[in-house]
């Protein structure tokens, strides 16, 4: 008696041997997809105009520059951001949401939003939240582990837990414009 298996196998022509000679088959230019060229200073894959704005930032900044000490300053800032982007890139809960993200850019302006809402003397170039999370079909639990993987990273620095919190809390106001399923 034939499987299933059996039978499609013989029922379907062989599939032409591979040529480990021949150049690999380029699948965008197959497709008709055109190549996007990055900046060649930042290496930033280029976004559709709008305005820039510190709003942008989901939320205003702390009153006292004194809290981004806690945070290592600057360079500790920077520390946390590319901990918790090289994180999120290899979770297997929310690393595919991260593969198709341009990095470079979301580590600049994950940056800048944090050390703007730190008031650490920065200005928040990006796009607003819910323009920037528009098309991710982000959960809630999704946001649950990038907030679990900024913990992380925090800790890593030897973020104080209360300088933890104030950032948490700056951050929670923005889940109705990031989550979107």
């Amino acid at each position: 008696m034939l499987t299933l298996a059996l039978l499609l196998q013989l029922a379907s022509p062989a599939a032409p041997p591979i040529d480990p000679a021949a150049p690999p088959i380029d699948w965008d230019a197959e497709f008709g997809v055109a190549p996007v060229a990055v900046d060649p200073d930042t290496g930033e894959r280029p976004v559709n105009a709008y305005v820039v704005d510190n709003a942008n930032a989901g939320a205003r900044p702390v009153r006292s520059p004194s809290l981004a000490a806690e945070f290592g300053g600057r360079a500790g800032l920077h520390r946390i951001v590319d901990r918790l982007v090289a994180s999120a890139e290899t979770d297997p809960r929310i690393g595919p949401i991260f593969a198709a993200t341009d990095n470079v850019r979301l580590r600049r302006t994950l940056f800048e939003q944090v050390c703007y809402l730190l008031a650490a003397g920065c200005d928040y170039t990006g796009r607003d939240m819910a323009a920037t999370h528009k098309d991710l079909g982000l959960q809630v639990e999704d946001l649950n582990v990038l907030v679990s993987l900024l913990q992380d990273a925090m800790q890593a620095e030897d973020v104080p837990f209360g300088a933890q919190n104030r950032l948490l809390a700056k951050l929670v106001g923005m889940k109705h414009d990031v989550v979107t399923r």
